[in-house]
C-alpha cells in the first residue's frame, strides 16, 4: 500500500512539473533582457518589464488591436453561444416535438468527430457570404459550434431539474415564459457558467479557424498574431512572444477564478431549490 501511495506521488510530482514548468519558462522569458530563446538559467540574472512596454508602444505588430479583436470575438462568442445552449436545450429536455430525436441523434453523430474535418466545408460557407477575414465568421462558427458540443450538458443538467418545480409554478399561473425566466435560468447557473467559459476559452485561444479565416494582420485574433511573430524566417523577437504569451493567459485566469465562486453559489442554491 505505501509502495503505490509513493508511486502516486511521484506520478502526480512529475505531471505537475510537466505543466507548470513551461508555464514558469515563459513567464520568466518575457522578463529577461534581449530577444533570444536561448537562456543558461530558468531565472535570468537580470529582469526588465521592456517587452510588456514594446506591446503597447511597438510599430512593427498591432498587439494592441489583435487584443481588441480578440476580446470582441470571444464576448460576443460566449454571450450568443450561451443564449443558445440555454435555449435550444430547455426546449430539447422539457418539450416533446417533430424531429427531436432525429435532432438529438445528429447532435451525437457530429461530436463523434473532431471539428477540424468541417474547416473545407465552413471556409467555402463563408467564401459564398463573403465573410472571410471577418469576425463574424468566427462569431459565427463558435457560437453555433458551442451549441452542438454543449448541448447534451445542458439538457442532462435540466433532465436533473425536477418537474415539480415547473408544474408548482404554472397552478399559480405562470406561463412557459416566466416558468423559464424565473425558474429554470436562475437554477441554471452553475451550468450557465460552465458553458460560458468553455466558449470564451475556446473562442480565446483558437488558431485553427482564424487562420483560416483571417487574412490581414489588423484582423488577427491573439493566436494567429502571436503565431505570425515567431513564424517570420527572420524574426528574433522571441521574448517580446514570451510576453505577448503571458497577457494572452491573464484574462482566462482572471476569469476562471471569478466565475469559481458562481458556479460553487449556484450549485448551492441549486440544491437548496431543488
Amino acid at each position: 500500500m505505501k509502495t503505490r501511495h509513493l508511486i502516486t506521488y511521484i506520478i502526480l510530482v512529475l505531471l505537475t512539473v510537466s505543466i507548470v514548468y513551461p508555464a514558469l519558462w515563459i513567464v520568466m522569458s518575457s522578463l529577461k533582457e534581449g530577444n533570444s530563446l536561448y537562456s543558461e538559467t530558468l531565472i535570468p540574472k537580470k529582469f526588465t518589464l521592456d517587452h510588456y512596454k514594446e506591446l503597447f508602444t511597438s510599430t512593427r505588430y498591432q498587439y494592441v488591436q489583435w487584443y481588441l479583436n480578440t476580446i470582441k470575438v470571444a464576448v460576443i462568442s460566449a454571450i450568443l453561444g450561451t443564449l443558445m445552449t440555454l435555449l435550444g436545450s430547455y426546449a430539447m429536455a422539457r418539450f416533446r416535438f417533430v424531429g427531436r430525436k432525429f435532432g438529438l441523434t445528429g447532435m451525437l453523430v457530429l461530436n463523434m468527430f473532431p471539428s477540424f474535418m468541417s474547416l473545407v466545408a465552413i471556409y467555402i460557407l463563408m467564401l459564398q457570404f463573403n465573410l472571410l477575414n471577418s469576425h463574424w465568421a468566427l462569431i459565427l462558427v463558435y457560437s453555433s459550434g458551442a451549441f452542438i458540443s454543449n448541448v447534451f450538458v445542458a439538457k442532462g443538467f435540466y433532465d436533473t431539474i425536477p418537474r415539480s418545480l415547473e408544474e408548482a409554478a404554472r397552478i399559480d399561473g405562470a406561463s412557459n415564459w416566466k416558468v423559464f425566466t424565473s425558474v429554470m435560468v436562475p437554477l441554471s447557473k452553475p451550468m450557465l457558467t460552465y458553458v460560458s467559459l468553455v466558449i470564451f476559452n475556446g473562442a480565446w485561444i483558437d488558431f485553427i479557424f482564424a487562420r483560416l479565416i483571417l487574412r490581414t494582420e489588423d484582423k488577427s485574433t491573439l493566436a494567429v498574431g502571436l503565431y505570425n511573430i515567431v513564424n517570420q524566417q527572420t524574426s528574433t523577437d522571441f521574448t517580446f512572444f514570451a510576453a505577448g504569451a503571458v497577457l494572452l493567459a491573464v484574462p482566462v485566469l482572471v476569469l476562471f477564478i471569478w466565475l469559481q465562486r458562481f458556479l460553487v453559489e449556484g450549485l448551492t442554491s441549486g440544491a437548496s431549490k431543488g
